[in-house]
């Protein structure tokens, strides 16, 4: 091993900062799925059955995928600055596959604490993965055309809503999990099941969009004109969610409609398809990220440094955490009086957790924060690690 300086481009903070806020953000999901007794029997975003908190606590939580992929099509397009088109190509198509072995091996024993890998999540890492080895493929043509396809699959797939496959074709499996499913299941035999829940391309089409406004990082603009076309792409992009989420006519496969108050009603408009991620969830989502990078390009104030700290170490810390919920799991799992013969529940696929177990909404954000807190300091340790060694998987990290 190396003790070599890594003598990278200095960070850009905006994006340090953007990065470490949905990470941070993100835990609170991952803190409910584990803690809340409801999550294993009921979804947050069900009108029919949510609380006004409820709704919010898993809603909040959706600015955390699309942004961080968008946010890795620019971190793609700054590590090309200093790359041949080819060493960037081969970079990203290395740390993809990466990533999908990282989930299959790694996270996957990490959520569920099963040795047998009864259940294979094919999720986040999965869908980021492969969304990496589309922009390395693509990346030998050029921007323009990586913005067109980008472009078109953001806001085309919804084309497909309304078109019925054979459910039972090969096709239709593909196009499914290219495209429009909200979750495939595919039994391999010996009680193994294969559970892809994140669709590719309209998940690549963020990734690819981020390297195209990567290119606002470019030398040859100013600090200045780029803060300013992020805020007002933002606001734009914002208008465009609100004005076609109001007519309810394309971009997202489940129209709002009135509730039975004023307040539901209002939840109902922004309750949008993440799986897979509608048009207006993208915009719901992306515009105000445009936003916060347009304002936090500068920030040098303690918060700001505190945020950054995750975001300098993004995959560490999306490990640990995860390592670290499922450890506290155990945990409360025997102070709550639970015991061994109720480690595996049939109706929940992660040891420890059965279905009736959990806490109420109060506790899981307690639960929540001292997760982040604890995490802070290993996430330090790990970028001044990952700083000052040149070992080769860290480069994937």
């Amino acid at each position: 091993m190396s003790a070599t300086l890594n003598t990278t481009k200095p960070r850009i903070a905006s994006i340090d900062f953007l990065r470490g806020l949905i990470m941070v953000i993100m835990a609170l999901d991952h803190t409910r799925d584990y803690f809340h007794i409801g999550a294993m029997t009921s979804t947050p975003t069900d009108l029919s059955t949510t609380t006004p908190l409820l709704f919010f606590t898993r809603w909040i939580t959706h600015f955390c995928a699309p942004l961080f992929l968008f946010l890795s099509g620019i971190s793609a397009f700054l590590n090309g600055q200093n790359k041949t088109k080819k060493e960037l190509s081969i970079f990203l198509i290395k740390r993809g596959f990466f990533l999908i072995v990282f989930e299959i091996v790694v996270m996957n024993l990490i959520l569920t604490f099963n040795p047998a890998y009864n259940i294979i999540f094919l999720i986040t890492l999965w869908a980021f993965g492969w969304s990496m080895v589309i922009l390395g493929l693509l990346i030998r043509t050029n921007a323009i055309t990586i913005a067109i396809i980008g472009t078109i699959l953001f806001f085309g797939h919804n084309l497909l809503d309304k078109i019925v496959l054979d459910p039972n074709s090969i096709s239709t499996a593909i196009i499914n999990i290219l495209l429009t499913s909200k979750g495939n299941a595919f039994p391999i035999g010996g009680g193994h099941i294969i559970l892809v829940g994140y669709t590719i391309l309209p998940w690549a089409s963020i990734m690819l969009l981020g390297y195209s406004f990567g290119q606002l990082f470019s030398n040859t603009i100013e600090a200045q004109k780029r803060q300013r076309f992020f805020l007002i792409a933002g606001l734009g992009i914002i208008t465009y969610f609100l004005l076609m989420r109001s007519i309810n006519m394309y971009g997202d496969p489940n129209p709002w409609a009135t509730q039975k108050n004023s307040l539901f009603t209002f939840l109902s408009f922004f309750n949008l398809t993440k799986t897979p991620p509608s048009l207006l969830f993208g915009c719901m989502t992306i515009g105000p990220g445009l936003i916060v990078l347009s304002f936090s390009e500068n920030l040098k104030n303690k918060f700001s440094q505190i945020i950054m700290v995750y975001g300098k170490a993004p995959l560490f810390y999306f490990a640990g955490h995860f390592l670290l919920l499922h450890l506290m799991l155990v945990i409360f799992f025997y102070a709550t009086g639970h015991t061994n013969s109720q480690i595996v529940d049939s109706e929940s696929p992660f040891l420890f957790r059965p279905t009736a177990f959990g806490f109420s909404l109060r506790y899981v954000y307690l639960l929540w924060i001292a997760v982040v807190i604890i995490m802070y300091y290993p996430c330090k340790w790990f970028y001044n690690y990952k700083k000052s060694h040149n070992s080769w998987w860290l480069k994937y990290m």
